[in-house]
């Protein structure tokens, strides 16, 4: 088969696939097929031919993506057998190195119709995307249909408090449900949350979305009694702990949690009913979390639909996304977005579950065949101590195993140092204190035996090296709250956990 062949045969099959995917988003009751497991083969096939040609696509009308495969000495796949071996961009090597326009389709912006959001800078310098209708229109159902599997159609009052403005989280959730769920866009602002839930009262069912630090802090400072109202919560930005999670549910119905991210899409997996079961039996089974991840502590695990993003993960255990619609102004091609994690097919999951001895009606009652996205953590936003990367989640979650210590402490830094003459590296903590101040902080003594034990239960390689280094090398510090590394917070985006 020659490769003109071969293109118009990609081109041809990816045509009556959208043909097909315009017939099912016009009727949203007929993507609940796209749950069934009889699904789940047909959904990666055409995964693949739809990402294989955004890549053709890209190659002959993207000035930036041409250039960057040029730069890589790479000519473009045709066939897909050799896309993994296409070289994967990321924010460094593609983003920061081709201007906006040229990695649009074309080398411009379109006139109308296009949304410009912005990272929240948290790992560096901030970045603008474009996102034109069709790709928020795809948004658009695909929040809407997770909102509905979730919650249902009973009437909802969505209290939308992630950031507002440039930032692509708070503006898409509203643009989003704004047709199917009463919702009011707050921002990250207690006292407005207070007031909504005071004039409505608690005839009403809410949806509170946000990031985690402030839910967390919220849920702790409250002006009303949270438990005497039917709230929800969806968290986003960053992962959380069960023990967060437990937390969180003395005052809230449910709590849940989306992955995206502004380099990409928002809501491209949510928690469902069997993820957060799963990940809950993988806290008290460690021999499970260990067959499925291949770590003694569980990452945030999701489900995504794989007709829409192809999801690998490199040699390195980073996850590569390629947004598969040809739609999109800006095209996302084997994008490496630094988080470390991958996915499991369904079968595959019960294939390990089986083996553990676990039966797989043990594991939520979620009737979805779609596949998992785990994920872990930013690679970037990680200290190494002794060769031990530790990231910000196994801080939060030795915090959240000592309940004194989750009722006391706000937020968190971390950072390694180093003694000038014996070079003899120290692992210091930084603890905000809780803006209530109700609970106290327990002594600086007693924090660092509380984070010696609990490092040593969730992460596997600070275990290892645990014999290698002095317990006065680790150091905990207390900050009031706001004050310190914690004076310049900016409540808008998400936290800053590196010292």
């Amino acid at each position: 088969m020659t490769e003109t062949i071969r293109c118009l045969w990609i081109g041809f099959a990816v045509g009556v696939l959208g043909l097909l995917r315009r017939c099912i988003e016009a009727e949203p009751r007929l993507l609940r097929l796209t749950r069934r497991a009889w699904m789940q083969p047909v959904l990666r096939w055409s995964c693949r031919m739809k990402a294989l040609r955004v890549h053709l696509d890209a190659a002959r009308r993207c000035p930036a993506y041409r250039a960057f495969l040029e730069a890589q000495g790479c000519e473009p796949a045709t066939r897909w057998a050799d896309f993994k071996d296409i070289p994967a961009t990321d924010k460094e090597n593609y983003v920061k190195r081709y201007a906006i326009e040229a990695r649009c389709y074309g080398g411009e912006i379109p006139r109308a119709g296009v949304v410009i959001d912005e990272s929240s800078g948290s790992s560096g310098r901030p970045n603008n995307w474009v996102r034109g209708r069709a790709e928020l229109a795809s948004v658009r159902r695909l929040i809407q249909f997770a909102y509905r599997q979730a919650y249902g159609d009973r009437p909802m009052i969505v209290l939308n408090c992630f950031a507002l403005g440039a930032w692509a989280t708070g503006m898409n959730v509203t643009m989003s449900l704004a047709d199917i769920a009463m919702i009011k866009s707050i921002g990250p602002d207690k006292d407005r949350v207070d007031n909504t839930l005071r004039e409505f009262g608690d005839g009403y069912r809410y949806l509170i979305a946000g990031y985690p630090p402030f839910l967390k802090n919220y849920a702790d400072t409250a002006g009303v009694d949270l438990p005497s109202y039917d709230i929800h919560l969806v968290l986003g930005g960053e992962g959380m702990s069960e023990g967060l999670r437990d937390h969180l549910l003395g005052s809230f119905t449910t709590v849940r949690s989306s992955f995206g991210a502004s380099d990409l899409e928002i809501n491209i997996g949510v928690e469902t009913a069997k993820t957060i079961a799963l990940r809950r039996r993988c806290v008290r089974d460690v021999g499970l979390c260990r067959a499925l991840f291949g770590r003694p502590t569980p990452p945030m695990i999701f489900q995504y639909n794989p007709a829409d993003y192809y999801i690998e993960a490199s040699r390195e255990g980073e996850l590569i996304f390629t947004v598969a619609r040809r739609a999109n102004i800006a095209p996302k091609v084997r994008y490496n977005l630094r988080d470390e994690g991958g996915v499991i097919a369904m079968d595959r999951l019960n294939t390990v579950l089986a083996e553990q001895g676990v039966a797989a009606g043990e594991i939520g009652r979620d009737e979805s065949a779609l596949p998992l996205l785990y994920v872990f953590g930013r690679s970037d936003m990680t200290v190494a101590f002794y060769g031990a990367n530790l990231y910000p989640g196994d801080i939060e979650a030795a915090i959240n195993r000592e309940p004194e210590l989750t009722a006391a402490c706000n937020g968190f830094q971390m950072r390694v140092e180093e003694d000038r003459v014996s070079l003899r590296p120290t692992l210091v903590i930084t603890l905000e204190r809780s803006e209530s101040g109700a609970s106290p902080m327990p002594d600086p003594g007693r924090l660092r035996e509380m984070f010696l034990t609990r490092l040593v239960e969730v992460n596997q390689d600070f275990r290892e090296v645990r014999k290698m280094f002095d317990a006065d090398q680790l150091a905990v510090e207390i900050e009031d709250y706001g004050a310190g590394p914690f004076s310049d917070r900016d409540i808008r985006v998400k936290s800053r956990y590196l010292g």
